[in-house]
């Protein structure tokens, strides 16, 4: 018998040679991410079995929730190298930082240099519940300070989901998109995983990047993939390249 539907693959098999992810919490006791350093250790080596090369790990900077700044974090990110023993860790590894895009944040941005990916290239992020206030002018201050912005997982808020127009908004503005890896598979929900799809087929997206927390993110990331044309998404994971260290 003929079988008409090929089964989609698995998400850790579109991981290209090389990959170079570029958003996760890897660093432990900082924020809501690894909590020792043996889950530390844990992560990166499951992810590392998984095909990932290198990380650029990025702490939660976000107002009277996480209150790292750059010294924590460089001070944490320094600690942690000296406690791994993983293999070349001290050159797979690298830190930034997810910056939470609120008051705080336009204040922080006058009083010192930010974390960022590569050069100037800076990760954001907004709350769930709704657009910051002013956000357009936020951006705008950022690039003004010569930064380009990257919004974080732009799949996972839900306003935008009726309001697709908006995409386009922060795209004509100069905003980067990463999309969270298990977006695809339907970790977020399937409405994520529709969205997500959609910005993949519509080249709103730039980069990949897997978000990774804890081992439950870990176990997803052998999940197969929602997305009829995942070809597409096996394109975007090659750009993250552009950050190779």
């Amino acid at each position: 018998m003929i079988h008409f539907f090929k089964k989609k693959p698995f998400l850790q098999d579109l991981i290209p040679n090389n990959y170079v992810d570029i958003h996760s919490h890897l660093l432990p006791g900082i924020d809501d991410g690894a909590t020792s350093i043996d889950d530390t250790n844990n992560l990166i080596l499951g992810l590392k079995e998984m095909g990932f090369e290198k990380f650029i790990t990025t702490p939660h900077i976000m107002g009277e929730v996480w209150k790292n700044t750059k010294s924590s974090i460089e001070g944490k990110f320094n600690a942690t190298l000296s406690q791994l023993t993983i293999p070349k860790i001290d050159t797979d590894l690298k830190v930034a930082a997810e910056y939470m895009i609120d008051i705080e944040f336009r204040e922080l941005l006058k009083k010192e240099p930010l974390l960022t990916l590569r050069d100037n290239y800076v990760l954001v992020e907004m709350s769930y519940l709704n657009p910051p206030f002013q956000l357009h002018e936020t951006l705008n201050e950022l690039q003004s300070a010569g930064y380009l912005p990257i919004l974080a997982h732009p799949e996972r808020y839900n306003f935008y989901h009726n309001a697709i127009n908006e995409y386009k908004k922060l795209k004509d503005i100069g905003c980067l998109f990463q999309l969270n890896m298990l977006s695809t598979v339907g970790y977020y929900g399937l409405g994520v995983s529709k969205i997500s799809e959609f910005l993949i087929d519509n080249g709103y997206i730039d980069f990949v990047g897997s978000d990774v927390h804890h081992s439950k993110h870990l176990e997803s990331i052998k999940k197969r993939v929602l997305l009829k044309n995942h070809e597409n998404l096996a394109q975007i994971f090659k750009n993250n390249s552009f950050f190779n260290f």
